[in-house]
């Protein structure tokens, strides 16, 4: 078995994975923003050996919401957890747990899972999450496209008029208008007119980012998670419609497949798969 470990910014899940899935598992609440470095990281292994109770385990893989040096296992400026500057956490890891660690982002162990999930022996494949921010990965045949600094797919943080996409994609699209991705799904689907035209609206926006994602990678599939993608029902036809109005290349946006995984262990999965990539 591998541990998986996905470091959410409200949970943190722990999961001993076999055959690409959670066989045990569980999570629990985030640091606390004001924990010390010494306390997060006491926190961390203490579940860890919660979790494996002295059972053996070929190694750990943990997805971060940061930049990561994979190869080194550092990682830097962690969003969410303030005294995460500069962290070596697999070398941390490795000598508490005398396993081999891999670090590296949370979207690309979000990615990992749902390309495993998926069944995929596919040339190109990027997954998003759709939340407070967004994130991206990508798969060139088979393998992880990460980058130096795990950089690769960051696509939100492209500009875009007074800000950048990602503003117009995640959580913070709707705030903007007053409102949550869960109230607008509420009310759009009571049959509220200003919700369905606000979820119209993001559907563009985000066929935007994928005609992005299209130009960069030329993936064979797309898979959305996240909080958001639980209302894919809401957007989707505005998001195939932009697509097929905008993209130059029609033949591409034909032949894309685009489908959602919500599960609360794909990260976690994915994760844990960091260690026989």
């Amino acid at each position: 078995m591998k541990l998986g470990i996905d470091l959410g910014g409200t949970n943190i899940r722990f999961g001993l994975v076999r055959d690409g899935r959670v066989a045990e598992g569980f999570s629990v609440p985030s640091f606390p923003k004001e924990a010390t470095l010494e306390e997060t990281l006491g926190y961390l292994t203490a579940n860890i050996r919660k979790l494996v109770a002295g059972r053996p385990f070929e190694g750990i893989g943990i997805g971060v919401p940061s930049v990561v040096d994979c190869e080194k296992g550092i990682v830097y400026d962690t969003v969410n957890i303030p005294c995460w500057k500069e962290v070596h956490l697999g070398e941390i890891l490795r000598a508490e747990f005398g396993v081999p660690v891999q670090v590296n982002n949370d979207a690309n162990c979000f990615t990992l899972g749902a390309y495993h999930y998926f069944g995929c022996e596919l040339p190109s494949f990027v997954g998003m999450t759709l939340g407070t921010g967004v994130g991206t990965g990508v798969i060139v045949d088979g393998r992880l496209f990460s980058g130096r600094r795990t950089g690769v797919g960051e696509l939100g943080c492209i500009p875009w008029e007074d800000a950048d996409l990602e503003t117009t994609c995640c959580s913070k699209f709707f705030l903007r208008h007053g409102t949550t991705g869960r109230e607008a799904a509420e009310k759009a689907a009571a049959g509220d007119p200003a919700a369905g035209a606000l979820w119209a609206e993001y559907g563009r926006n985000l066929g935007r980012m994928v005609s992005v994602a299209m130009y960069a990678y030329d993936p064979d599939m797309i898979v959305f998670g996240g909080g958001i993608a639980a209302s894919w029902p809401l957007f989707q036809d505005d998001l195939w419609t932009y697509l097929h109005e905008n993209h130059q290349y029609g033949k591409a946006v034909s032949d894309l497949r685009i489908d959602v995984l919500t599960g609360d262990d794909v990260g976690t999965v994915g994760a844990a798969y960091l260690v026989s990539q």
